[in-house]
């Protein structure tokens, strides 16, 4: 999460850093013709003309500098931002130092690095910040007034208008940032949740043009098929070309009995292949994690057992929950089902060391991959034979919970008093027992 150097992923609109300077300009402009023209106030009006001339100039410069839809880097995005904040203390200088109520602008610059930008930019943004903020309030003019009433204000009050910048300063620095930094880790894992599901689209429609493709050559086999046989009938015994027949027949028909078998197999057009009984599916799905020393069984907990279709999702749910029980289950994953007639559940058990308490209440969120203390996932320490070489990403258990509630489910995870750790899915009956559906939906495309 802290990271002390720029990032190369994070970028800012040159566009968006224009318009808040410009806005930031007409302000400053503004201010300072309502206090010395306006209220007829004295203060340094030629020298705080320059400086908003300064940054008037220096935005242009940038428009004519580079496009419109220019993506600024960290260190470039740094740099104009830092110019705005010392630009923002020459005026503050001139015009009262920390006296000046509108101190409260040093957020802006600091917000928008914390809101786009890395932890290590914000952290520069910030301690440049506070620095202006301490010279402004030890080197700074008098606030302007009137001049027959000079306005000095108590050191208690200038001490805590500095100690209210600061703490300010802070909290919505830290606040901004991690809304930031959370929405920024939600999107991507959505991102690869969506790849997920379109890997799983793409094998099941590859499984379909293999069927297609296997109709399609059918043909011309069978007629090289027919002329080899033909060929090897009208061959002597002794021709020095039977060999080679004999073998392009049998070539032949062992690419024909390949594409049967290919085309045989079920796609998603074929709504008998995709529906099973459920044990059936739950054991297809557990059958890749059976054989690494871990006893999986299925405990139905209905007398009658529904035929639902073989849903990508589904499958896919499922198969992170038990692969993720046999990684750190000592000897036995049990996988329970029940079903009423609104809704099928699963409930998955391990007998391993369950989810650690500290973490527990986080389970769902992208990128968390710790179980009990000492259980990583990870190449160097396995669970078990199952967990030997498996690095992850914590995506798993968030992009289960993410498909099972869009579907209208329920995701629930904990420990099991006797120990080790229990997963529960609940999914709508209907949705189960439906038609399959050509197209998976798309994963949201923005959680803010």
């Amino acid at each position: 999460m802290f990271v002390w150097r720029f990032s190369n992923h994070l970028h800012v609109r040159l566009r968006t850093l224009n318009f808040w300077r410009w806005l930031g300009v007409s302000g400053q402009l503004l201010a300072i013709m309502i206090v010395y023209l306006g209220l007829d106030f004295q203060l340094p009006a030629g020298w705080c003309f320059f400086f908003i001339a300064l940054s008037a100039v220096f935005n242009l410069i940038l428009l004519w500098s580079y496009p419109q839809s220019a993506l600024l880097g960290e260190r470039e995005a740094v740099a104009f931002l830092s110019f705005d904040v010392l630009q923002l203390t020459a005026l503050l200088m001139l015009t009262g130092g920390i006296e000046n109520p509108f101190t409260l602008l040093y957020l802006a610059p600091v917000v928008i690095c914390a809101a786009n930008l890395s932890f290590f930019a914000t952290a520069i943004m910030v301690a440049l910040s506070l620095a202006c903020i301490i010279l402004i309030t030890l080197v700074h003019e008098p606030l302007p007034w009137f001049e027959s009433k000079p306005l000095v204000l108590p050191s208690l009050y200038v001490a805590g208008s500095f100690t209210s910048l600061v703490l300010g300063l802070g909290f919505t620095t830290v606040y901004t940032w991690r809304t930031a930094y959370e929405a920024r880790s939600l999107q991507a894992a959505l991102a690869a949740t969506q790849e997920v599901l379109a890997k799983e689209q793409r094998l099941s429609e590859l499984g379909a043009l293999a069927a297609a493709t296997a109709h399609e050559l059918g043909t011309p086999l069978g007629t090289i098929t027919v002329v080899a046989r033909e060929l090897e009938r009208d061959l002597p015994a002794s021709s020095p070309l039977i060999e080679d027949v004999r073998l392009l027949r049998s070539q032949a028909e062992r690419c024909r009995d390949i594409l049967k078998r290919l085309s045989n197999q079920r796609t998603d057009d074929d709504d008998t292949a995709n529906r099973l009984p459920l044990t059936a599916l739950l054991e297809e799905i557990a059958a890749p994690h059976q054989g690494f020393g871990i006893e999986i069984t299925f405990e139905p907990n209905t007398q009658t057992e529904p035929t639902v279709r073989r849903s990508l999702e589904l499958v896919h749910c499922l198969g992170n929950v038990i692969e993720n029980a046999v990684d750190y289950a000592t000897a036995r994953v049990s996988v329970a089902w029940s079903a009423d007639p609104d809704t099928i559940g699963f409930t998955i058990n391990d007998d391993g060391p369950g989810f650690d308490l500290g973490i527990i209440d986080r389970l769902g969120e992208p990128y968390l991959t710790t179980r009990a203390e000492g259980q990583l996932r990870s190449v160097d320490q396995p669970a078990n034979a199952h967990a030997e070489g498996h690095v992850g990403m914590g995506l798993g258990i968030f992009i289960t919970k993410t498909l099972v509630e869009r579907a209208g489910g329920r995701f629930e995870a904990g420990n099991n008093p006797s120990g080790g750790a229990v997963v529960a899915l609940t999914w709508p009956r209907a949705l189960l027992e439906r038609k399959p559906t050509r197209k998976l939906a798309e994963a949201p495309a923005d959680p803010v």
